[in-house]
């Protein structure tokens, strides 16, 4: 049966592959932006141009309109949870919120294998609305702490039916803007040393249509509450390393930095301890994760031709 379905954000990576799977179910969509990206659906979308962090204009927009699923995408803060529960407590059937792995970041020096949805206490988490959130050259160091923050206004204020998906790390092709897939077949390409934690610590990935498909599923079920979302088949930023290097051909070499270490001098994805996601959850509610040996080397072969074509171009 056809949904009426907001996405707020959903422009572009993961987002494009949402929305396009939500209207190849039939569902129409209504994307809300700031219009400063382009996206490819043409007349098949309903679009609102807004600052999601304008909570008058949010409220102009949508406190009058019943939504049976809302996809946030944008959802930063505990101001951005604030405004969405005053916007759509009774006018939403299922609100999904697009939350992160970083969320466990506190509870990484504890060493667990692998974290579950209950091993973070939400009710502990302190929430600070007057943090500079809007600020752009805080975005970056501040994204786990505001995740967090914005699960846990959910948590308190139950208005609203969320669904806190705790996505592994993403991994893509080339519609992959973070670059860090890339980076590292550029640094075998160019022969250069890996320097990795010792002993290397695993972490969870899951790949970018993987994750929209997830996000598709988790709209059609009836669970609220935090759930972890991840491929199995966990990966060191070594296993990645040598994992570059098998596909396209290439040497490899690596320097273990043992004992503690600032993160700038590392790659991406590397961590000291395991940095796992327990899916068990998710699986007991009938989902079935796809592994990272099903989608990862392609992945790698679409970087390292490009980075060729490229190359040859020059």
């Amino acid at each position: 049966m056809s949904k009426r379905i907001l996405v707020i954000g959903g422009t572009r990576f993961f987002g494009l592959r949402l929305v396009e799977g939500l209207l190849e179910a039939g569902h129409a969509v209504t994307l809300a932006t700031r219009g400063r990206a382009a996206d490819p659906f043409g007349g098949r979308v309903q679009r609102i141009r807004i600052d999601r962090r304008d909570r008058k204009a949010m409220a102009a927009a949508f406190e009058r309109t019943a939504w049976d699923l809302v996809y946030d995408q944008m959802c930063y803060s505990p101001r951005d949870a604030a405004i969405s529960t005053a916007v759509f407590a009774g006018r939403v059937d299922r609100y999904l919120m697009a939350s992160t792995i970083e969320v466990y970041r506190p509870l990484r020096a504890a060493g667990r294998a692998a974290f579950g949805e209950d091993d973070l206490d939400l009710s502990t988490v302190e929430i600070g609305l007057d943090h500079p959130w809007d600020d752009p050259a805080r975005a970056e160091v501040d994204y786990d702490l505001g995740k967090r923050q914005a699960e846990a206004w959910f948590h308190r204020h139950p208005a609203l039916p969320v669904v806190a998906v705790r996505i592994g790390h993403v991994l893509s092709g080339l519609d992959d803007f973070t670059g860090r897939l890339a980076g590292y077949v550029a640094r075998v390409r160019r022969g250069e040393v890996l320097r990795h934690s010792q002993p290397p610590g695993a972490s969870s990935f899951i790949h970018a249509q993987g994750i929209a498909d997830f996000l598709r599923w988790a709209g059609e079920a009836g669970f609220t509450g935090p759930i972890n979302a991840a491929d199995t088949g966990a990966l060191s930023a070594l296993d990645l390393h040598r994992r570059v290097g098998a596909v396209i051909g290439r040497p490899v070499r690596c320097e273990p930095v043992p004992g503690a270490h600032p993160p700038a001098a590392l790659s991406a994805f590397d961590f000291a301890t395991p940095y796992v996601l327990d899916t068990t959850r998710a699986r007991a509610l009938g989902y079935r994760f796809a592994h990272t040996g099903d989608w990862l080397d392609a992945q790698i072969r679409l970087h390292a031709d490009a980075a060729n074509q490229t190359q040859s171009a020059a």
